[in-house]
């Protein structure tokens, strides 16, 4: 483990050394006072934890789609391709792929020398062994939701619209994949963290418990996993890039409370923390020895309506509310200038995003207008749903709700606050027990395909939905479909807009902010680089205080 270093016995060395430095007692023991640069050596070794609010749902990725359980798996699991800092597709466990003419016949080149975890071998084999067991039912170790299988591969085997007709291996380190039809993301599917590829011996161990003994190829290994509180990795003595992770652990530690992870982090409990009221960006910045980060914007935060409760069946109503909420003074209020409020599904650093849409611009008079015309001018009881633990689109939660209740009281709405753990919370919303949900995504490809089709697909609004909006319109549903199937990007883009404007008529969500999420660290933590996905790599990080 490595040496914490409380703020107190930091400000006590720094007056020795201003001493010893008034004295004429210059030692220069440190990389940064004689000037070397530290060694790949230098680097090795060390404990690093990472503070965050809560605790993953589960480490088998194929099975999860939340945030907090993607940031450890994309640790333990790789995919074949992978998206570098700048959104841009680079090799991983694949190395090169072609396609043939009519773009429905995929060739990968797979990476040798790589071992799972468990010592078992990585080939086009262990690769097969993954698709079969995410697309075939039947399959023995076809274990769980799966959710994001179908919704990108149009189904599972033997499903009208299954995207996938074979993968098998046609040389140790080479796997083909044919397609029914041309998929414009079809090579971003493969580098979502989710189709991390796991070790086939492991699978057969464990079954349907691989959620909590995972295996993989990545830099680091499963460990131990205390619930709630903290999940241990390990460094991979036998990764594949030399020299590599420097780390020899990493911890990821959940504290609840922002207040709580940021003083734990001060008194050096902490490397890193994730989640934090924005308003508290200043004492990071102000305090010796921490620095702060931000994630580049790639994210969206939203109110999501259960259309299949009353009254929010009726667009109206759901109108009315948007026009109630005071979108710019939740943003200048809660976010401390790290974020813009938001009109369209798409954040704006996303390519097709229509900035031109119109939007639902506070007026409180013309929302009671419209839920008179609903027929609820005297407004009626709801209930609103938000998680306990912030989020990167809701650094406070409870109080963005709380500015909610807030404005709908002013239309005649009074809104419940029903809060509770963040398992659960996904689990309720996803069967629909909400009637109004704080909710948020950040984007695990840098397509417009994967903000659209799981969250408002009508295909992913059976439960347990992805879409907890239960928006089912056919004409939204069809152009992104349509657009998922045009491989020219000046048409999908047209399409994709034309899927806005219906979105925004339809009003299915509340759009709240587009987030630049700030973090902070310890300042001996180096190379630390968060990713505008969420599913920060730690392979090259390290510390300097080693």
């Amino acid at each position: 483990m490595k040496k914490k270093t409380h703020r107190s016995i930091y400000l006590l060395l720094m007056l020795v050394l201003l001493l010893t430095a008034c004295s004429g007692q210059t030692e220069t023991t440190s990389s940064e006072n004689d000037g070397k640069e530290m060694t790949e050596e230098d680097k090795q070794g060390g404990t690093l934890i990472y503070g965050r609010g809560a605790d993953s749902v589960g480490l088998d990725p194929i099975n999860v789609t939340d945030g907090e359980s993607i940031r450890v798996t994309h640790n333990v699991f790789e995919t074949l391709l992978e998206y570098d800092q700048n959104l841009e597709l680079q090799p991983k466990l694949a190395t090169e792929y072609s396609s043939s003419e009519d773009g429905l016949t995929w060739t990968f080149q797979l990476r040798e020398g790589v071992k799972f975890h468990d010592g078992t071998d990585f080939n086009a084999d262990a690769v097969v062994f993954n698709f079969e067991r995410w697309m075939d039912p039947e399959n023995p170790y076809h274990q769980g939701d799966f959710a994001y299988y179908p919704f990108l591969y149009g189904g599972f085997k033997g499903d009208e619209n299954h995207l996938i007709e074979s993968v098998k291996a046609t040389k140790e380190h080479e796997l083909e994949i044919k397609l029914t039809r041309k998929t414009a993301p079809f090579l971003s599917y493969l580098a979502i963290s989710m189709f991390g590829i796991a070790s086939p011996a492991a699978i057969e161990q464990y079954g349907d418990k691989l959620y909590e003994h995972p295996v993989g190829t990545g830099p680091f290994q499963f460990e131990e996993w205390s619930r709630n509180s903290t999940i241990t990795l390990a460094k991979n003595p036998e990764y594949w890039m030399d020299g590599k992770p420097y780390l020899d652990k990493l911890i990821y530690q959940v504290i609840p409370e922002n207040a709580a992870r940021l003083n734990a982090l001060q008194t050096g409990e902490i490397d890193v923390l994730d989640g934090m009221n924005a308003g508290d960006t200043n004492i990071v910045e102000e305090t010796e020895g921490l620095e702060l980060q931000k994630r580049p914007s790639f994210n969206i935060g939203y109110m999501a309506f259960n259309m299949e409760k009353e009254p929010f069946d009726d667009p109206l109503v759901r109108k009315a509310i948007n026009m109630a909420i005071n979108k710019e003074e939740i943003v200048d209020a809660f976010y401390n200038g790290l974020a813009d409020t938001a009109t369209s599904p798409l954040p704006p650093s996303l390519w097709s995003h229509d900035d031109t849409l119109k939007k639902y611009d506070y007026n409180v008079e013309e929302a009671k207008k419209l839920l008179a015309e609903a027929g609820f001018a005297d407004g009626f009881k709801t209930e609103l749903y938000t998680m306990s633990n912030p989020r990167p689109y809701l650094p406070e939660p409870m109080k963005i709700a709380e500015a909610i209740q807030s404005d709908l009281a002013e239309i005649g709405i009074t809104a419940e606050i029903v809060s509770m753990e963040w398992a659960t919370y996904l689990e309720d919303t996803k069967n629909g027990k909400h009637s109004m949900a704080m909710y948020g995504w950040t984007g695990v490809m840098a397509d417009p395909d994967n903000f659209l089709y799981p969250n408002l697909s009508k295909t992913n609004a059976q439960v347990p939905a992805q879409n907890i909006a239960f928006y089912k319109s056919d004409e939204f549903t069809g152009l992104i479909t349509e657009a998922r199937e045009t491989i020219d990007q000046d048409k999908r883009t047209e399409l994709y807009k034309e899927a806005q404007a219906v979105f925004q008529e339809d009003a299915p969500w509340v759009m709240l902010a587009y987030t630049t999420p700030p973090l902070a660290q310890s300042d001996y933590v180096e190379d630390y680089k968060p990713h505008p996905m969420s599913n920060d790599l730690m392979t090259d990080v390290y510390l300097s205080n080693q």
